[in-house]
């Protein structure tokens, strides 16, 4: 195991395949600062040629409550420019996972609230514990969402349910973060732990390169008119099959229907 750690509040771990990241302030619920967003960014560039999936955690059995209110009060006081960066900071960091050639995976439990709800909307798969806590909280308390929200949330579960969830600040069940789109799997709470790793191991085994493309054409896609998303991905395909990787995976396909069909 390779270990890396930076500093305190943001811990990474490569573990053979699998990355892990941790956000470090459970005294805080995780909640969001200047530093977290830099790291967690710095965690993501630095892991992702290591592994072959990232998974990332909170420490203390919540994910994020968002933002920290303390700091931001204080960054307040300094100014525009001051609040600016711990906006930009955690902004890149989400907006770094579609960049990383791995699938990046949140582990959602305890509280996602607020900015914390955004990480697990950046994150490309999202697997929530049963009785996790999900909302987008920022109009309970006078503000308007700055971690992607209102940009994210309508593209994954249409205008309506985004319009309405982020005006009221209703929690979310892990159902029906589901049911709407906003997560893969409901995990249960025996079984979570074990869950998650399942998970990220079945991803690491299967070909990093297979994975890549196909996460660079799902967001490539979201930027482009059908056709040409379509064109691409049909381009990618060609490229894919005429290289080594695939040939080995389609000879193992056949060789075993094969065997399958002599005895």
């Amino acid at each position: 195991m390779q270990r890396s750690t930076t500093e305190s509040v943001v811990e990474s771990v490569a573990d053979g395949a699998i990355g892990r990241i941790t956000l470090n302030r459970p005294e805080a619920m995780n909640a969001i600062t200047v530093a977290l967003g830099q790291q967690l960014e710095t965690a993501l560039r630095e892991l992702a040629p290591k592994v072959r999936v990232i998974v990332i955690r909170g420490a203390g059995g919540n994910f994020s409550v968002g933002g920290d209110f303390h700091e931001l009060q204080r960054l307040r006081g300094q100014g525009r420019d001051a609040m600016a960066e711990l906006f930009a900071n955690f902004g890149l960091a989400c907006s770094a996972i579609a960049e990383l050639d791995v699938p990046v995976v949140a582990a959602v439990e305890g509280y996602a609230m607020a900015g914390g709800f955004e990480l697990m909307q950046a994150s490309d798969i999202a697997l929530v514990h049963e009785n996790a806590k999900l909302a987008d909280t920022h109009s309970n308390h006078g503000m308007v969402p700055g971690g992607g929200s209102t940009q994210r949330l309508p593209r994954l579960v249409g205008r309506q349910r985004a319009l309405g969830h982020i005006l009221t600040g209703d929690r979310l069940s892990a159902d029906q973060a589901v049911a709407w789109g906003l997560a893969y799997r409901a995990l249960s709470v025996d079984t979570f732990d074990a869950d998650v790793d399942a998970f990220a191991a079945a991803l690491a085994a299967k070909d990093p390169v297979a994975l890549k493309r196909s996460k660079q054409l799902v967001y490539a896609g979201l930027r482009l008119p059908l056709q040409d998303g379509l064109a691409l991905e049909q381009s990618t395909v060609l490229d894919h099959l005429t290289e080594d990787s695939s040939g080995t995976g389609i000879d193992e396909f056949t060789n075993k229907d094969h065997r399958r069909s002599t005895t």
